[in-house]
């Protein structure tokens, strides 16, 4: 079976009519991304071309362009998130909590949720042992925080024939790495069901400043016209929206007015629901079993 074959097709206007907490109309999560990058290894992504157009290991330009997020830009967004309360969903390596644990337990201390984002950052295409893997980051978090994770996204949202199946057989119930409707939807393996929650990859900083180049304002303009279209949208049916950030990209100076700006834009509106990722998965989950109850 194809991997794409384990996710049925369903149209969004077929999709059952779902009700939002407290009336509301658009759920909105915020994924912030940590990860550690290995100076001996080649850099999960590049913002300096290697003189000659030779690769040369230690990459110290961009290996610092990405430490610069963690010692530095992290603390923006962190301040971003906390002054204005917004429930935030932390996708993080797992050996971030022990290669960085002041960024691990700023997080854990502010109640952020864990999610699970491998346990170095690279593909899980390349991880030799996807499974232990897996249960690596699944322990490191749980030894942490003190709870397992119940959510993950992939780096680079990668996945093999087996991902799906490994990460629900180590207790993941929700994860981002489908970025296929404005809703959950549920896919079954054989340790049970795995929903998916609806991420992003263009309400996203690494696709807006790193692939796409675009201006430092247009971050903003494109979360408030995609927030804009889902919140008339969520008139119908609810819709959620993912706001996705790196700290080595708008974490920046000259970037995190832009998503200073877009959280207030969002948390000004009246109808919206913050969530973090499990809270999404487990609102899809109560509204699935209450249309099943009705339509019993």
């Amino acid at each position: 079976m194809a991997l794409s074959d384990r996710i049925p097709y369903q149209a969004s206007v077929d999709r059952p009519l779902l009700q939002l907490p407290n009336g509301t109309r658009l759920a909105v999560w915020v994924c912030l991304n940590v990860e550690e990058w290995r100076i001996e290894g080649s850099m999960p992504r590049t913002v300096l071309s290697p003189p000659m157009g030779q690769p040369l290991l230690p990459d110290v330009p961009n290996w610092s362009w990405h430490e610069y997020g963690m010692r530095a830009g992290f603390w923006r967004h962190f301040e971003a998130l906390t002054k204005r309360n917004i429930p935030t969903t932390l996708a993080i390596n797992g050996n971030v909590c022990n290669s960085y644990p002041r960024v691990a337990a700023a997080a854990r201390d502010a109640g952020f949720e864990f999610m699970g984002h491998g346990f170095l950052q690279g593909p899980m295409h390349r991880v030799e042992n996807q499974r232990d893997a897996i249960r690596r980051t699944v322990d490191s978090i749980a030894s942490f925080t003190g709870r397992p994770p119940r959510s993950w996204e992939s780096p680079g949202l990668t996945e093999t024939e087996e991902t799906l199946d490994a990460l629900r057989e180590n207790g993941i119930e929700y994860v981002a790495d489908w970025v296929i409707d404005d809703l959950p939807q549920e896919i079954a393996t054989p340790h049970g069901t795995i929903t998916t929650v609806p991420y992003t990859v263009e309400t996203n900083d690494i696709v807006v400043y790193a692939l796409q180049h675009h201006a430092s304002e247009q971050f903003l303009r494109t979360g408030k016209d995609q927030f804009d279209r889902l919140y008339q949208e969520g008139a119908d049916n609810a819709r959620v929206m993912a706001i996705s950030l790196h700290p080595y990209i708008t974490g920046v100076p000259h970037r995190i007015r832009y998503v200073e700006e877009l959280l207030d834009y969002v948390v000004s509106h009246e109808g919206v629901a913050l969530m973090t990722a499990s809270e999404i998965g487990d609102w899809y989950t109560a509204e699935m079993a209450r249309h099943k109850r009705s339509a019993a």
